[in-house]
This record gives C-alpha cells, sequence and structure tokens, in this order.
C-alpha cells in the first residue's frame, strides 16, 4: 500500500504521536520496526508490528517468527500494521506467505484554527479517569472486565488530556471522547456514542466540545483514525474540515486468531 502525494514527514509525525496518544504496555525496536504489546487489552493499536523505515526489510522472515513469539507470550496473535513507511518490499512477502489485510483505517486532520466552534463547551473535560472509563465502557458496550486496562492505559497517557463524558440527568452516559493536546497537534480518540441516541447530534456536540478545549490548550491541527466502512463516523469528521492524510492496513496470517 502506498498513498499517493502522501506528506512522509506528516506521517511520521502523526505516527509518533498517535504513539504517545495510545501508549502501548511494551514496546521494543527490531530495526526501525517497532513491536508494541498490550497484554492487558486486545486493541490492535497496541498490539501490532510497525515497521517505518521504508528500507528497512531485510530477513523479513526470521524477523516475523521472532515476533510471533513475543506475541505468543503475551497471548496474542502477530498482526502487522502497515502504513505508508512499510516497505513494499515487506508487503510483497506478506502477500506470498499467506498473509492478509483485515482492516483499513482512514488517518484524518482538519485545520482548527480558524473552525468555528461553539463559544461555550457543551462537556467539559473530566480528570476523573475511573468515571470516564466507567462511562466509555457502558456507552460503548465494551467488555466490562476491561475495566482495569483501560484505566491503565489512559492513565499511561503522558500528553495533556481531555475525558469528556455526556450524560443524562440520572448520570447515565450517552456519549464519551478523548483528547489528547501533543503541543500543537490533538487527538481525538475513542468518540462513542450510545447506540439509542446516534443520529441525535450528540457526535457532533462531542467533538466541538474537544476541538474547542484543543484550540484553548494551544492546537492547531486536529487528528483522529477512523475505520474506512465506518461512513457515519467519517461524514461527521468531514463536516469539520477533515481529511485524509493517509490510511494504514492490519495484516494477518490466514490461520491466525
Amino acid at each position: 500500500m502506498q498513498d499517493s502525494a502522501v506528506n512522509l514527514p506528516l506521517v511520521r509525525r502523526l505516527e509518533a504521536v498517535s504513539f504517545r496518544a495510545w501508549p502501548a504496555s511494551s514496546v521494543i525496536y527490531d530495526g526501525s520496526w517497532q513491536i508494541r504489546l498490550t497484554g492487558s487489552h486486545p486493541s490492535k493499536r497496541i498490539n501490532s508490528v510497525v515497521p517505518l523505515d521504508p528500507s528497512d526489510y531485510g530477513n523479513c522472515a526470521i524477523r516475523l517468527e521472532k515476533a510471533r513469539k513475543r506475541f505468543e507470550d503475551f497471548g496474542r496473535p502477530l498482526v502487522v500494521r502497515e502504513t505508508t513507511l512499510m516497505p513494499p518490499q515487506l508487503a510483497d512477502f506478506l502477500i506470498e506467505d499467506g498473509w492478509n489485510v483485515f482492516e483499513e483505517v482512514k488517518v484524518m486532520t482538519a485545520d482548527i484554527s480558524a473552525l468555528e466552534l461553539p463559544e461555550t463547551l457543551v462537556s467539559l473535560p473530566s480528570h476523573d479517569i475511573g468515571r470516564f472509563v466507567e462511562a466509555s465502557l457502558k456507552v460503548s458496550g465494551g467488555d466490562p472486565a476491561l475495566r482495569p486496562a483501560v484505566a491503565e492505559i489512559v492513565s499511561s497517557i503522558k500528553p495533556t488530556l481531555g475525558l469528556f463524558i455526556n450524560e443524562e440527568v440520572e448520570g447515565s452516559p450517552l456519549a464519551t471522547a478523548i483528547c489528547v493536546q501533543d503541543n500543537d497537534l490533538a487527538g481525538i480518540l475513542s468518540l462513542d456514542v450510545a447506540s439509542g441516541h446516534r443520529c441525535s447530534g450528540l457526535g457532533t456536540q462531542m467533538l466541538a466540545s474537544a476541538l474547542r478545549w484543543a484550540r484553548i490548550s494551544g492546537a492547531r491541527t486536529a487528528w483522529l483514525q477512523v475505520v474506512s466502512t465506518n461512513a457515519p463516523a467519517i461524514a461527521l469528521y468531514e463536516k469539520f474540515g477533515f481529511t485524509q492524510a493517509y490510511t494504514y492496513r492490519y495484516w494477518q496470517k490466514a490461520g491466525d486468531k
């Protein structure tokens, strides 16, 4: 996969901030391949091999087998995350070795410096990680058993963090979002709306609040990641001026689970 006319310095910068925005518990390098593993949470972003140099493709078979053993130690299937920085020769090897792409994700950016946003925040950011994690799992329908793992990940985020919760009067959460402000960049993570309240404008309110908070905090550009097949979410982001910067894909060998 090679995106046409892609801005490689921007890709490298967005990859770096995304690693800080959703940190893995274990990060090691094999050359320029970053091996990200988290035994407590199955998120692919923190359980994948991410090649970061288009020229680093030597000994693919041996290096992937070494990575597989590390993933097995964490109880995870081996997954390769292909960005524009991955060598095309490695993609060719994966195809020949029986690997398949199983998901594509768009990375989108928006200039928020001049974006028209509400003067007041509908939702104010919370600093209560436990309360946010509880609300996020309820809104997204996530496994309650992942509560400690999500809390650990959120607690590990080093840049300035905004945790947004929209609740009914009786305290039932309707929508949640994470915004990570890292210098002049702000990442929108895990924007979720409860299933019975989608298409009600809540997503727009939450995104507007997060972006306004990020701009007040000093961000000039916002970024986010969205699965390519999630048309409603992409339509929402495009309303706020987000456009595609690049895409990435997840690969897994046939038979791996």
